[in-house]
């Protein structure tokens, strides 16, 4: 069967887009129309069809109308009433501009496959054509294939390609980098944006070669990087042969604000690998009609973070202090998280439910299996290095994952990455994975950072501050109205002892008004061990709770060289960091690059 989508930005000052989907060859008695309820790389269903309008069929040769059922929220069946040719007509809003959305403005079009174009059940892996009906002086961007002859009409192999490369149309400014020889276009959508083009372009090309260099091959041809620039980011989300990522307009500049902005990028790039084609066999082939469970998330994301900071260190963005400085604050939040000792296994396969669904008591229960996943993962890669004398690494993981799973199109079943792992490092790893993998087992972080001739603890303070520790509850606040309301409530945390709840509104400290600017600062005149009366109004009800402060966490933690570190942790941190290892040189504590 023939399919051919036509997208039409018929009003886009209403957000509303005009669809139609002609298909040619029909030989069922009826068809069934399907909307996906979720998009691969966003692992929580969602009610994407709630912003369609009324879908129709019609015969292409004369327009009569066909019988259209409902069967469900995203699924309609066309009685097709013999008839080869049918053409289906309906309306999308979307004013959405997120990663995975449909966005529709008189400036602008994104547009994510997955929540405006259903599919034809029983045809998915059938060849499929889109063809946009844009303003005439819109440029429009994919990396699916043009149809030749044919303007503004793109190709997909099938509908899982169709999903996965993003379609942009407006006036975006589009440039071009040729790292390895390699087509890279940079899609910069939206006003304003406070970048420096020509540093975009040198340092997206750095991550491309550095990337590229680590894993020791591509499967590219092309792939563009697509930047949105709002007031609202949203982060990324992964495609085969392109990101899309939503960033504020200011992501640019300070410095820390670009290096957040360059730690997305790598992350998303390096997708190309980990997920889009090193994936778990679970998603071979998608169903998008419900939750497809994994316990390999942590490994997709939690270690595609990992490898996409390395890629940045390799390429020479980031410096060994700021790479090590940038674990140091993962730990803190780590450290900080009541939660993270479920297992990532667990974190992974929760995600539908947990991960892209906090509530009040997610910290306490959970962990993002990107940070977790992050810290394991480096964990692992410098017990791997020690125990090989650096010989091998989570690199030689990722290489033959690479070889034998992504590169041939090879899905990993759920217990398949140990084995690789072993094989590809000659070593027993099951200790390991059977503690911080599918085992709750806390980090030593000071033993980890030993394995590359590093102390890891918290930061002391300057000799010369002799001021108190300002109180600490263990709770996170919100503004409610400039009241301090409570959020989140810490297992083990002094207000939640003392029985503080979330939805609690703390209006008095010791018989004091307080608000929501003020809040820590009055805290702070209550040092650890000080008994302090709270006014708070639960579900409109006063009450008064006494809570007695304790110690709060560590400000800061940072990596410090040990004073004597053996040969094999000094050539671990020099093929870890790619400098040599040296004494303590620095008033931040890490060593000299």
């Amino acid at each position: 069967m023939q399919i051919r989508y036509v997208a039409s930005a018929a009003e886009p000052s209403d957000h509303r887009g005009e669809f139609a989907i002609d298909l040619d060859g029909v030989t069922e008695p009826s068809l069934d129309l399907v909307l996906p309820a979720w998009v691969p790389g966003s692992y929580h269903i969602l009610p994407y069809s709630r912003t369609f309008g009324e879908l129709k069929a019609v015969r292409p040769s004369d327009g009569r109308p066909l019988p259209v059922a409902r069967v469900d929220k995203a699924r309609w069946r066309v009685s097709t009433q013999g008839e080869s040719r049918v053409r289906v007509e309906y309306s999308v809003y979307g004013h959405d501009l997120v990663t995975e959305g449909f966005d529709l403005t008189p400036e602008h079009l994104l547009l994510n496959a997955g929540l405006c174009l259903p599919y034809a059940d029983g045809h998915r892996s059938e060849p499929v054509e889109v063809e946009l009906k844009v303003p005439a002086d819109w440029t429009v961007v994919t990396e699916l294939a043009p149809v030749e002859g044919a303007a503004r009409r793109f190709s997909a192999r099938d509908y899982d390609e169709l999903v996965d490369q993003p379609i942009d149309a407006g006036t975006p400014i589009v440039v071009t980098i040729r790292p390895k020889g390699i087509p890279h276009r940079i899609v910069l959508c939206g006003e304003g944006g406070n970048y420096e083009l020509a540093r975009l372009e040198e340092d997206l090309a750095k991550i491309v070669t550095s990337a590229i260099d680590l894993v020791g091959g591509t499967p590219l041809t092309s792939y563009t990087f697509f930047y949105h620039l709002t007031d609202r980011p949203d982060g990324g989300l992964e495609h085969a042969s392109s990101n899309s990522c939503v960033i504020a307009r200011t992501a640019f500049r300070p410095k820390e604000n670009y290096l957040r902005f360059l730690d997305l990028t790598s992350h998303e790039y390096f997708h190309l690998y980990n997920v889009k084609r090193i994936l778990p066999k679970a998603f071979q082939p998608f169903d998008y009609t419900r939750e497809v469970y994994t316990r390999l998330l942590w490994w997709m994301e939690g270690s595609t973070d990992y490898f996409g900071y390395l890629v940045l260190r390799r390429a020479g963005l980031v410096t060994p202090a700021q790479y090590l400085e940038h674990y140091a604050k993962g730990i803190k939040r780590y450290l900080e998280t009541p939660g993270r000792r479920i297992s990532l296994e667990d974190a992974s396969f929760l995600s539908w439910i947990d991960h892209y669904q906090p509530y009040e008591e997610t910290p306490n229960r959970s962990i993002s299996y990107y940070l977790k996943g992050e810290l394991v993962t480096l964990a692992l890669d410098l017990e791997i290095r020690h125990a090989t004398e650096n010989r091998a690494s989570v690199e030689t993981v990722l290489r033959t994952l690479w070889t034998e799973y992504g590169a041939v199109g090879r899905g990993l079943e759920e217990d398949e990455l140990l084995s690789v792992a072993n094989r590809a490092t000659g070593l027993d790893l099951g200790g390991f994975f059977a503690r911080y993998v599918s085992g709750s087992d806390d980090l030593d972080f000071d033993a980890v950072g030993r394995h590359a001739g590093l102390s890891f603890g918290p930061k002391p303070k300057p000799p010369d501050d002799d001021t108190d520790d300002p109180g600490y509850l263990g709770l996170t606040v919100e503004d409610s109205g400039g009241v301090p309301r409570v959020r989140v409530a810490l297992s083990g945390g002094p207000g939640r002892r003392a029985g503080l709840t979330p939805g609690d509104e703390i209006v008095a400290l010791d018989g004091v008004r307080v608000r929501y600017d003020g809040f820590e600062k009055a805290l702070g005149r209550y040092p650890a061990g000080s008994p302090v009366e709270l006014a708070i109004f639960r579900r409109g009800y006063l009450r008064r709770v006494t809570v007695t402060t304790g110690p709060p966490p560590p400000e800061k933690y940072a990596f410090r060289p040990v004073a004597d570190p053996d040969p094999i942790a000094r050539r671990v941190y020099e093929g870890w960091l790619g400098v040599p290892w040296e004494p303590d040189a620095k008033k931040d504590g890490t060593p000299a690059p």
